[in-house]
């Protein structure tokens, strides 16, 4: 079940538009990153401070059933505030990649396991290269795999 709560749209225009499109079609339209062709998925967290369900359209990086999420930012020099997110809250997030949204459990990772998906992340989105190296902070990579 989706995580439930009031939801506070993001602040940001493009993104409250591409969540609601996405969500109203099913993830058949606003499924990807302008008109770049890359596709994304919209990742549901519980705010760090208010409690609110936020959604946010990212990258879609999957591997056998998997997903990451990338912190990059465009390579600003603090996290999304999603980050923060996750970090208070790693038990509920939702993902929804198509029409039907499933619940997660999300993890921090590093060293090797961080290598591979960061490979994984670059093929999927090159971008998050330039991103690391415009940036002095190490970008987060979360794993996102379905709740038991």
């Amino acid at each position: 079940m989706p995580l439930e709560g009031e939801y506070e749209p993001s602040p940001q225009q493009w993104v409250r538009d591409q969540v609601e499109r996405y969500e109203a079609t099913g993830g058949r339209e606003a499924n990807t990153l302008g008109d770049t062709g890359l596709p994304i998925a919209i990742f549901w967290t519980r705010g760090a401070r208010s409690g609110k369900v936020r959604k946010q359209p990212l990258m879609r990086v999957e591997h056998q059933g998997v997903y990451a999420m990338v912190g990059s930012k465009g390579g600003a020099p603090t996290d999304p505030a999603w980050v923060a997110n996750l970090r208070a809250h790693p038990d509920q997030v939702t993902v929804q990649d198509g029409p039907e949204p499933w619940d997660g459990v999300a993890r921090e990772i590093s060293g090797e396991e961080k290598a591979v998906w960061w490979e994984r992340a670059v093929a999927a989105y090159p971008p998050y290269a330039d991103y690391q190296a415009r940036t002095e902070r190490e970008i987060p990579v979360f794993l996102v795999e379905r709740a038991s």
